[in-house]
C-alpha cells in the first residue's frame, strides 16, 4: 500500500470536548452545552494567578486574551489532528492546513498554504545464490506552495521535488508544478504553466491518491510527466474533459523542441443519480506531437466504476512513439491494467 504522509481538505472533525475561549462571558458559558466544569475552573484559576505589574492595581485584559487565544488555537489543532478521519481518499487531505496557511488582509494575495509530502517504500531483491536484501527507499519528497489571489478567482501552485533521480539533473527535477489558473469561466479551469497533462487516468493521477506505490507500466512509460503549456479543464455532471497545447520538452531540458496536443474526455452516465447507483466513468483520449523530428501518437481508453467501498477499473493505451516519463521514443508500445479494490 502507498505509505505517503500527506493531508488536505476533506476531513471529518470530532468536536466533542471542545475547549471554549476562557474569556467567554458567564452567559456564553451557560449557553454552550459542551463546556465542562474543568474548562470553567481553568478560567477562574488563570485569571487569579496573573501577576500584577508594579504600581498597577489590575491586570491587562488584552494580554490575557492574547495568551488564551494562542492556547485555545493550539488545543483545537491538537484535538483535530488526534480525531482526524479521512472520508475520501480520491483527493489529498492535509494535516494542519489552517496553522500552515497565512492569510493577508491587504495586497494581491488572500492566502498562502505551504505543505509537504514524504513517501517511503520498501524494496526487496533476491540475489542469485539465495537470501534477500531489504531496504527502504525515499520514493518522493515534495514541498508545495498553494496561493490564492484576492477575489478567489485565480490561484497558483509551485511544487519543488528534490528527490534524487538518475534520468535527469537535480535542477531539472526540482521544479515540478509551476502554474497560474483562473476559475472565471463557469465549470472550467484555465491553466497556464508547467503541470502534469491529462494523459490517461492513472497517468495524470496524483501520487498521493494512487492505490499502489507504483503506477502501471503504461502510466509510467507513456505518461506521468510535466510539460509547459496552456490547458482547459471542464467539469459537468455528465462529462468532463482536459485539453491542452504544450511544448514537447519535459523537465525544462530545452526550449520548445516541438509542439504537443493532449486531449481526454470522460462521460459519466450516472452523474445525475446522486450516487445511488455508484459512479460510472468511461473515457478516452489522444496525445500527438513532435520532438526533434520524431513524431509520436498515443490513444487510450478507460472504464471505471465505484459503489460505496467497492471499486474497479480498466485502462488501455497504444502508442506509435511516445513522450512520457521515461523519455522520447519512436517505438510502438501498448498495454493495459485492471484493478479491483475494496476499502
Amino acid at each position: 500500500m502507498n505509505s505517503s504522509v500527506y493531508a488536505e481538505d476533506e476531513i471529518k472533525l470530532d468536536t466533542e470536548g471542545f475547549i471554549p475561549n476562557v474569556l467567554a462571558t458567564a452567559n456564553e458559558v451557560k449557553a454552550h452545552e459542551k463546556i465542562d466544569n474543568n474548562a470553567i475552573r481553568l478560567e477562574s484559576e488563570a485569571v487569579q494567578s496573573v501577576p500584577l505589574q508594579s504600581g498597577v492595581n489590575e491586570f491587562n485584559p488584552d494580554t490575557l486574551h492574547h495568551h488564551y487565544k494562542v492556547y485555545d488555537e493550539l488545543s483545537r489543532t491538537v484535538h483535530n489532528v488526534y480525531n482526524l478521519q479521512i472520508e475520501n481518499t480520491n483527493t489529498p487531505a492535509c494535516l494542519l492546513k489552517e496553522p500552515l496557511t497565512k492569510h493577508f488582509e491587504s495586497g494581491p494575495l488572500e492566502s498562502i498554504h505551504t505543505w509537504g509530502v514524504i513517501q517511503m517504500n520498501n524494496a526487496t531483491t533476491i540475489p542469485e545464490f539465495g537470501g534477500s536484501n531489504n531496504k527502504f527507499n525515499v520514493g518522493m519528497i515534495n514541498t508545495i506552495i498553494d496561493g490564492q489571489f484576492r477575489g478567489g478567482k485565480e490561484d497558483f501552485r509551485i511544487m519543488f521535488d528534490p528527490t534524487p533521480q538518475h534520468n535527469h539533473t537535480f535542477m531539472q527535477q526540482l521544479i515540478q508544478d509551476f502554474y497560474v489558473e483562473t476559475h472565471r469561466i463557469p465549470h472550467h479551469v484555465l491553466l497556464v504553466g508547467n503541470s502534469r497533462p491529462g494523459v490517461g487516468i492513472e497517468g495524470a493521477q496524483s501520487p498521493y491518491t494512487l492505490p499502489f506505490v507504483n503506477r502501471s507500466q503504461i502510466s509510467r512509460n507513456l505518461a506521468n510527466v510535466r510539460k509547459f503549456g496552456v490547458r482547459l479543464k471542464g467539469n459537468y455532471s455528465l462529462m468532463d474533459y482536459d485539453i491542452g497545447g504544450y511544448s514537447s520538452d519535459t523537465f525544462f531540458r530545452e526550449f520548445f523542441p516541438g509542439a504537443e496536443f493532449d486531449g481526454w474526455v470522460n462521460f459519466k452516465p450516472l452523474g445525475k443519480t446522486d450516487g445511488r447507483y455508484g459512479k460510472l466513468v468511461t473515457g478516452g483520449g489522444i496525445v500527438g506531437g513532435q520532438s526533434h523530428a520524431i513524431d509520436y501518437f498515443m490513444v487510450g481508453a478507460y472504464v471505471g466504476y465505484e459503489y460505496k467501498k467497492f471499486s474497479t477499473c480498466f485502462e488501455w493505451a497504444h502508442a506509435d512513439g511516445y513522450n512520457g516519463l521515461n523519455g522520447l521514443s519512436d517505438k510502438k508500445a501498448s498495454g493495459f491494467y485492471t484493478t479491483v479494490g475494496y476499502k
